[in-house]
């Protein structure tokens, strides 16, 4: 009887860890200790967001194992799990690295750039759909301009590219993939995408590898140019379209 009720016990003590709860803390600049205000702060895995407030206090609902993700401008990305004694005794202090104010080396290219990751991601070549098209009875989408390859050579090469290959991939990060479409629906997470370029907040939120990423998208037949210069965001969508039409084709 004894042997029962401690496993009973266990067993609640167990599920309440479980069990969502509201998580406090604080994030401050790792060089000072000063407060950080408006620090984007997701739980990657229940795909929730908060945002810390002027004294840089946040909440956000988590569970005991979630890992949550800090991204603030001009600073470290920061990715931590949420401990037992954290969701019991609350008021965690998140610190965060600043990125280096200067640049060893800065390559200036016909858009302007200026090396800063953030500043130039607003300045990088948009696609649009309207510089799309497609090809009736093959569901793919091809990128137009004068330096991409012709029509032509973009669907005999999608002919005959193995469709084993992107059937591979998708099988392989299925449980990934099945998550874009609730990635892309939130708005903080669509805005925040939208000023990265560099794929580390986009690896970290959806759990794809950048190699992974890259091998996706050649094989949806996004040009290399379109893979290096798109915003995270914009690539967001292109694998989510791409994740879409393979799920169409494999019913």
């Amino acid at each position: 009887m004894k042997q029962i009720l401690s496993i009973l016990f266990f067993l609640s003590l167990h599920f309440s860890f479980a069990q969502n709860v509201t998580i406090k803390g604080i994030v401050q600049n790792a060089a000072d200790d000063t407060p950080l205000e408006n620090v984007n702060i997701f739980n990657i895995g229940s795909i929730k967001g908060s945002i810390s407030k002027k004294d840089g206090k946040f909440e956000i609902d988590a569970a005991v194992n979630d890992s949550l993700y800090f991204s603030y401008l001009g600073f470290k990305p920061f990715k931590t799990r949420v401990t037992n004694d954290w969701v019991k005794y609350g008021n965690i202090v998140i610190k965060l690295t600043e990125l280096g104010i200067a640049l060893e080396e800065v390559v200036v290219s016909s858009h302007g750039l200026t090396g800063f990751i953030e500043i130039d991601a607003k300045n990088i070549p948009v696609y649009t759909n309207a510089n799309a098209y497609a090809i009736t009875g093959l569901n793919k989408r091809y990128e137009g301009g004068s330096r991409e390859a012709s029509g032509f050579t973009k669907t005999v090469n999608a002919i005959f590219n193995p469709i084993t290959s992107i059937y591979n991939l998708f099988n392989k990060k299925s449980k990934e993939l099945r998550r874009l479409r609730k990635i892309k629906e939130d708005e903080q997470i669509r805005n925040l995408l939208l000023t990265k370029v560099n794929r580390e907040t986009l690896v970290a939120l959806t759990g794809i590898e950048k190699i992974d990423i890259d091998e996706i998208l050649l094989n949806c037949n996004y040009s290399k140019n379109y893979i290096e210069t798109a915003n995270d965001l914009q690539i967001l969508d292109a694998i989510s379209n791409c994740y879409e039409e393979y799920k169409v084709l494999n019913r």
